[in-house]
């Protein structure tokens, strides 16, 4: 089950597919320089492709971005799709926010699938949506998912989590939650945390809490590059489903 992996990032979907027993191959990533419109994968040489382009230009903070003067990321579905067409692989599985664009290649069946990290067992509310293709049209069943949602709720890990409580003026007022400008700025209530740390992102992603303590990323990259992943259990749920669809026992 040789998988190629696009948008790649630290390899969060990519580490839930190895999990379930796929080999994943990981194709170009801005983050180690590498750029997906030059890339030209062979046709016939994997099984599936996996990925998630980025979602900036769909996101509801988008209209932050501009409104800091800012462009959106480019949009790179096409891109996505491209590669796809080219490699001819017996499914492709896309991961992207809910208002993002199908994706659409020809010669493939695609079906939609909307999540929330909470489904399973998950205190992050982490909407996204999966976009399995393949084509026969086939199905993913979603295990995993829990009969209750857990009991304490946590807002979804983003890229810019090192933002968080950048108008406190000290640590404590940060802890206290006890910060004016917070409360005014921001809707912080007394006793809320409005800044998480690393640590705490990348266990609300489902990953150790020492993920990322040796990595060559400042403070604020930790924080977008896990910002920017999939939470391990979901990804899990997804090769599980994908699994039994393309290799029926």
């Amino acid at each position: 089950m040789l998988v190629l992996s696009l948008f790649p990032g630290i390899g969060l979907l990519d580490m839930a597919f190895e999990q379930e027993g796929f080999c994943v191959v990981r194709g170009p990533d801005v983050l180690w320089g590498g750029d997906v419109r030059r890339f030209h994968p062979p046709a016939g040489v994997f099984d599936g492709v996996i990925g998630g382009p980025p979602c900036q230009a769909f996101s509801r903070l988008v209209h932050i971005v501009v409104a800091k003067g800012q462009t959106p990321a480019t949009n790179l579905i096409p891109e996505y799709e491209r590669v796809v067409m080219a490699t001819q692989p017996h499914w492709f599985v896309m991961e992207n926010v809910p208002a993002a664009p199908e994706p659409t290649v020809s010669g493939y069946v695609t079906r939609n699938y909307r999540l929330n990290n909470r489904w399973f067992g998950g205190e992050q509310n982490r909407e996204r949506r999966f976009s399995f293709g393949s084509p026969t049209g086939a199905h993913l069943v979603i295990d995993g998912i829990a009969l209750f949602e857990h009991m304490n709720y946590e807002r979804a890990v983003v890229a810019t989590s090192s933002k968080e409580g950048a108008l406190a003026k000290s640590q404590e007022e940060l802890a206290n939650g006890t910060s004016r400008r917070l409360q005014r700025q921001a809707s912080i209530l007394p006793g809320q945390t409005p800044r998480r740390s690393i640590e705490r992102c990348a266990e609300l992603q489902g990953l150790p809490t020492d993920f990322l303590k040796d990595a060559p990323f400042t403070a604020s990259g930790k924080y977008e590059v896990i910002g920017n992943g999939v939470p391990l259990p979901m990804g899990r749920a997804i090769a599980r489903a994908v699994k039994r669809a393309v290799h029926p026992t």
